[in-house]
């Protein structure tokens, strides 16, 4: 697995725009080594993190490519490094891609789902969205995709309103310290289950049912969101919950090589067993029809021609 120390840099863009140039073109023959391609994939210990290394792992031992997993904020900074070239793939949530409309989104396939998750602590007399009014809430750090949904949510709730919720932007790992140092009184987020941050906290965390929201949700911004189940007891003790489900999209950039995406697509599908992040629920899992469900992302034509190949 790559280390982390490949980490998203705007300084470093040039020079890492030229180190891809330089793949792609000694890549076009088929002999040569792997084309190299950076992958925007998120907070480091996030689900689109975890995804990206073992994705990268799997590619290496294929030789479809190598992929070079870039830390950064989340889904709006990654769609940003792939519409500026500082990187060829990019993980982003479905909402945020179609939030971010760009003719440079081309989709590899649908890979699992991120769950949007409100937790406070287990102590905390917070039972429901609305009690969060005059309350101080992270709702992810800039640039990720988990804020845009938050003010989404809490305008679903009824609490979006100026000076209903103080809400402050942290990323995932400041956000748990904050709330177990109660500094913040519930944090928002999208992630898998569970989500490393909190998996193991310093205080008992309780997640609170979003059911009441997602009707309004898909009212207004449609299919990129639907009600999923949170099972109980994935954090500590609590009850099942209804929360959001967000689909994750991995795009590459229209310039990569149909040849190249094609062979991303046979790892997706042959080696989709070993694909599995911890923070991934059993009910989840790749295959072609999943794959496929990418809205209204087009597919990258490699991709395109490597699901008919392969499914007609």
């Amino acid at each position: 697995m790559v280390e982390p120390a490949a980490s998203f840099s705007r300084r470093t863009a040039l020079q890492a725009g030229l180190l891809a140039l330089s793949a792609a073109v000694v890549g076009a023959c088929s002999s040569d080594p792997p084309m190299q391609l950076r992958l925007a994939a998120g907070e480091i210990g996030g689900f689109f993190w975890e995804f990206a290394g073992l994705l990268s792992d799997a590619a290496a031992e294929t030789d479809a490519a190598e992929i070079v997993p870039l830390s950064t904020a989340g889904s709006v900074d990654n769609l940003e490094a792939l519409g500026s070239r500082e990187a060829e793939l990019a993980l982003t949530l479905m909402d945020a891609a179609y939030s971010h409309p760009s003719a440079e989104l081309a989709a590899v396939g649908c890979v699992y789902e991120n769950y949007f998750q409100v937790a406070v602590r287990a102590d905390s007399a917070i039972e429901s969205m609305e009690d969060l009014r005059g309350r101080n809430v992270s709702i992810g750090a800039p640039g990720s995709g988990a804020t845009e949904v938050s003010q989404r949510v809490l305008r679903a709730a009824g609490v979006a309103e100026a000076g209903a919720v103080e809400q402050v932007q942290l990323s995932m790992s400041s956000a748990a310290d904050a709330l177990t140092t109660n500094e913040i009184d519930a944090v928002m987020w999208a992630g898998g289950l569970p989500t490393p941050a909190f998996a193991e906290p310093r205080t008992g965390i309780r997640l609170l049912d979003l059911g009441t929201v997602v009707a309004d949700l898909r009212r207004e911004f449609g299919t990129a969101y639907e009600a999923v189940l949170v099972p109980a007891n994935v954090y500590g003790e609590h009850p099942e919950v209804t929360t959001v489900g967000i689909p994750n999209i991995l795009l590459a950039h229209p310039q990569v090589p149909d040849r190249v995406v094609a062979a991303l697509v046979s790892v997706l599908l042959d080696q989709s067993s070993g694909l599995v992040p911890g923070q991934a629920i059993g009910s989840q899992f790749l295959d072609a029809r999943s794959l496929v469900m990418t809205g209204s992302i087009p597919l990258h034509p490699g991709a395109e021609q490597e699901y008919r190949k392969r499914h007609g």
